[in-house]
């Protein structure tokens, strides 16, 4: 994704200015008081410098990880075992129309 002017010269600088904030915040259309501009500049900039800090630590022996554990699924063998028929299953629904549940529509008429 090509930077924009305004994040080039951020990246160049190191350092997140009100006009790199301002520019982001009209690219994303959010609307920012000066009081979150101020806040949000600062709050980046600190981010910019922590993530520059693990830059210079991590090198390339170091793998990049998720989570400093090995996170491994826990899983069984799947059983055949005795199941409900559509009928049973269907037998307490509110609602039900050609062998399935029926429910209410949870997205709008756009989809």
């Amino acid at each position: 994704m090509p930077e924009t002017p305004a994040a080039e010269r951020a990246a160049a600088s190191g350092e997140i200015t009100v006009e790199t904030v301002q520019h982001l915040a009209g690219l994303a259309r959010i609307a920012l008081t000066e009081s979150e501009l101020a806040s949000l500049t600062t709050d980046l900039d600190s981010i910019l410098a922590n993530v520059a800090k693990v830059r210079e630590v991590a090198g390339d022996d170091v793998p990049a990880t998720s989570h400093p554990i090995p996170l491994d699924n826990v899983t069984r063998p799947d059983e055949v075992s005795d199941v409900l028929t559509r009928e049973q299953a269907l037998r307490n629904a509110p609602d039900a129309a050609d062998g399935m549940f029926r429910v209410s529509s949870i997205l709008g008429e756009e989809q």
